[in-house]
């Protein structure tokens, strides 16, 4: 192949356009991509002046350039090449990059136009620049929300501690009430109790049968209220971490006994309390004022929640690794729905009607096991009764 036929191929399949004008700008050769680009036929082309392939003002000074590169030889694109825009057939307008170059062939000059359409280019830096300025807005969003986010939490810890602080200062205050309630209320209690004592002293030789059933029912109302204060201020040290497991050596059947006894002083109507030990040994190592604590407060409930012809039956056990103890009524029972609750405090079951009660003794009674380092189980049913059990690991 000679070297015009190669030329001519290339400058034919050139993918840029490639036009040449003479030094008085007009056209003397376009390549197809020049024409597509353009979107004119080549003989639309050849022989006219390039200006028309530029919007004014630049169509306007192109042959006055011409003349002055012609003159001076300063380039301003000839050799140098820059970005322009160039009119289309239809009047639209693209962005382009033009290199134009000086040649110089059988003593005639003309120049040389290498055209490249930007407008992919400059579509894609737009949308670069789209996609740039929305990405700042949502970083801008996010960090506005985040910003945002940080404040509530801010202000929400801020009220959390504010809360925080009412709160212990609350609990602070609940637990002086309940001290000094509990403490206020004994002396004139003791002075009751006592004056009852005197009275029932006094009324002996008068061998009245209303004067003793009266004066039961002031003691047997005082030992109540005695025991409720007494399970405030039980709560109220267990709250504050006053109370600890203090572990010892004691004989279990002899504390069940002398509970025994004391308790059956509080029945009501003709109930009764059995007792009985299962097992040769006696001794365990667990705190006694909590578990007597924990067994009054058991069969208190039994007294109260059952009927005055009732049996309660109060059950010590030893075996080779397990301490038992279980109270058992047959009482007015647990409804399932309540069970789940029953060791919160100040919470009683919905069927205990008109039955006194705080809600405080079973809360009382788990915590001291808890302490102790055992557990409490129950089985109950409604009208059938209930058996609470405490279990002990044997040390």
């Amino acid at each position: 192949m000679k070297n015009s036929e190669l030329l001519q191929a290339i400058v034919q399949n050139a993918i840029d356009g490639i036009i040449t004008i003479d030094a008085k700008g007009l056209i003397e050769h376009v390549n197809p991509s020049a024409c597509q680009l353009f979107g004119y036929q080549p003989e639309e082309m050849l022989g006219r002046n390039i200006s028309m392939l530029m919007p004014p003002p630049d169509s306007l000074q192109h042959d006055q350039y011409l003349h002055r590169y012609d003159v001076t030889h300063k380039p301003r694109i000839i050799g140098i090449g820059r970005e322009v825009t160039g009119l289309r057939k239809d009047g639209s307008k693209f962005p382009m990059k033009l290199g134009v170059s000086e040649v110089s062939y059988t003593e005639n000059i003309f120049y040389v136009g290498f055209i490249h359409d930007l407008t992919q280019q400059k579509d894609d830096t737009e949308r670069l620049k789209e996609y740039a300025l929305h990405l700042e807005e949502l970083v801008e969003m996010r960090t506005q929300s985040l910003n945002d986010t940080i404040q509530e939490l801010e202000t929400a810890q801020e009220q959390i501690s504010i809360s925080l602080e009412n709160e212990k200062e609350l609990n602070r205050l609940k637990s002086r009430f309940l001290s000094m309630a509990s403490h206020e209320f004994r002396t004139p209690l003791s002075a009751v109790l006592l004056s009852a004592s005197l009275i029932d002293k006094y009324a002996e030789p008068f061998n009245s049968n209303d004067i003793n059933k009266h004066v039961a029912k002031i003691k047997s109302s005082v030992a109540g209220l005695t025991f409720i204060l007494n399970n405030f201020l039980q709560l109220e040290k267990l709250e504050s971490g006053k109370i600890a497991a203090t572990i010892a050596a004691f004989d279990l059947k002899e504390l069940a006994e002398e509970i025994t006894e004391e308790m059956q002083l509080l029945v009501k109507g003709s109930q009764i309390i059995t007792y009985q030990h299962n097992g040769v040994e006696t001794e365990v190592s667990l705190d006694k004022n909590l578990l007597k604590n924990s067994i009054v407060n058991l069969i208190t409930n039994a007294v109260k929640y059952s009927g005055e012809k009732a049996k309660i039956e109060f059950t010590t056990e030893i075996n080779a690794n397990t301490i038992s103890i279980m109270v058992k009524d047959n009482g007015i029972g647990i409804p399932k729905e309540d069970q789940k609750y029953l060791f919160d405090a100040f919470f009683r079951a919905h069927n205990t009607g008109s039955i006194p009660g705080t809600g405080l003794g079973l809360n009382i009674v788990a915590r001291h096991v808890s302490l102790m380092g055992g557990k409490i189980t129950f089985n109950s049913n409604v009208n059938k009764g209930t058996l609470f059990t405490l279990l002990f690991d044997k040390i």
